[in-house]
């Protein structure tokens, strides 16, 4: 029997964003990455998200960047976790909870993810500069917090130790990837992994 690759198309259209995501959860062979979102640093981040949750992922952005980084940064967090809820569908048949450790040569993060139905998110990333590259840092926590709102997951990313932020922020989207490749591992079961019976 031939298993269902979990894949979904998402476009969402504002005033202030343009955003078209495409996204598999289960590459096969290898993974396409193509991340446009019109910061450096935002797409950097994403497409290490990709590379690490084992993704394909193409994801394109027009954005009011002429105000500033912080419609297209949430819009593309959001678009992004409504993208990962729909291609994952009904939550059956997978571990659900996944955790992992990231380090970053100096930087170590930890990310503890429950595919839970429940949005939630407790982002710790305590980073100092105020830029990088053209991303405001603080947009960073805003990114994962808005990502797990529109996915409906339980979130928890703290940077546990570094003094590079680039380190610090890009250990922390590499922790969460491989929590959520652990999260939606197939288990090989049809069952909901809850006792409610239902997420």
């Amino acid at each position: 029997m031939a298993v269902l690759l979990r894949e979904a198309t998402f476009t969402r259209k504002t005033k202030e964003t343009d955003i078209n995501v495409a996204l598999s959860l289960d590459s096969v062979g290898s993974q396409t990455i193509d991340v446009d979102s019109g910061i450096g640093f935002l797409n950097h981040m994403y497409e290490a998200l990709a590379k690490h949750s084992g993704w394909s992922l193409v994801l394109k952005c027009k954005g009011d960047l002429h105000i500033d980084d912080h419609h297209t940064a949430e819009d593309t967090a959001i678009a992004l976790g409504k993208t990962f809820k729909l291609a994952l569908g009904e939550p059956r048949g997978i571990k659900r909870f996944g955790y992992a450790y990231a380090p970053l040569d100096e930087a170590l993060s930890r990310a503890v993810v429950d595919i839970s139905g429940r949005p939630f998110a407790d982002i710790n990333l305590d980073l100092k500069r105020e830029k990088l590259g053209s991303l405001s840092t603080e947009m960073l926590p805003h990114v994962l917090s808005s990502f797990a709102t529109a996915a409906d997951i339980t979130l928890h990313v703290d940077v546990l130790k570094g003094k590079n932020d680039h380190h610090r922020a890009e250990s922390s989207f590499k922790a969460l990837a491989i929590a959520l490749r652990q999260a939606v591992e197939r288990t090989g079961t049809n069952d909901v992994p809850s006792t409610k019976g239902v997420l």
